[in-house]
């Protein structure tokens, strides 16, 4: 099998560069994160430029999912892609990374590099070598994010490969993904029981990872659905929208109906993951 064969004749050719990628930019699990990220990059090229021949398509990072991430415990991400050779590949290699520009250290944000190098199955096709590959990045938060929340956004998909002949080929932006920071919501209705007509208290708190602190803090000025399920219904429905104190604390009213059940619920942004708050059952008399 060709990735196979010729993996042991590059091993050294791999690292063309030492490169340690500031603060944010350091991998979860491996202390010189993306350190071979601008090896497939120089600068007298320019990102999709290609050394080699590979190609790379398909790429899927998370099965198309945000990766969501709280501030203790790891997420394995599964990344898979499709590269083609007319030659055949020796070896391939995938990273994650953010900013504008994969070819300067200056213009990278974020850097994380995937557990081991992909693991591609090679099949003959018409002109050359098609390969399905896929890979896994295990992100700690603690670890990889801890000097700054900026980081969370957007994320692009850096592939890069050697041919048989150590020519080498990379893509910066193949496929892209979002990093988040998890949230949590809480919510609480009072009094309970409650007589029909009477006013109806709800409130709780929105919050969201800080993987600086490697705690949870509040959620300020965020817009939240109150929504209110029927007993013996399965279906939630939209009361009003309100936003969260400065604090994420949040709090409003509505008129006692029936017997139910009231929650808040987070739709997200692009940096922070959704949030529902289990209900919490009113009793009207």
């Amino acid at each position: 099998m060709r990735i196979r064969a010729a993996a042991t004749v590059l091993s050294g050719a791999v690292v063309l560069s030492a490169l340690v990628l500031p603060g944010a930019a350091q991998a979860a699990e491996h202390p010189g994160a993306a350190t071979d990220l601008l090896a497939f990059a120089p600068q007298s090229v320019q990102p999709k430029d290609a050394l080699g021949g590979t190609t790379f398509t398909d790429g899927v990072v998370n099965a198309g999912k945000d990766i969501v991430l709280g501030v203790t415990g790891k997420k394995a991400v599964p990344v898979t892609f499709t590269a083609f050779d007319v030659e055949g590949v020796a070896i391939t290699q995938a990273f994650l990374w953010q900013g504008t520009d994969s070819s300067s250290t200056d213009t990278i944000t974020g850097g994380l590099e995937s557990d081991e190098y992909p693991t591609c199955t090679e099949t003959p096709v018409q002109g050359g070598y098609s390969y399905s590959c896929k890979t896994v990045f295990t992100i700690d938060p603690a670890v990889a994010f801890k000097d700054g929340n900026g980081t969370a956004g957007t994320w692009k998909l850096f592939l890069g490969a050697y041919d048989l002949y150590a020519n080498a080929s990379y893509d910066d932006d193949v496929a892209r993904t979002r990093i988040k920071r998890a949230a949590k919501l809480t919510a609480n209705a009072s009094p309970e029981p409650v007589k029909k007509g009477r006013t109806i208290t709800v409130t709780g708190k929105l919050s969201r990872a800080n993987w600086t602190t490697g705690k949870y803090a509040g959620y300020a000025t965020q817009p939240v659905k109150l929504q209110f399920r029927k007993k013996g219904s399965s279906t939630y429905t939209t009361l009003k929208t309100v936003k969260t104190s400065s604090t994420g604390t949040l709090s409003t009213t509505t008129k006692a109906g029936s017997d139910g059940y009231y929650r808040f619920v987070f739709a997200g942004t692009t940096t922070t993951g959704s949030a529902t708050a289990p209900g919490d059952f009113v009793d009207v008399r």
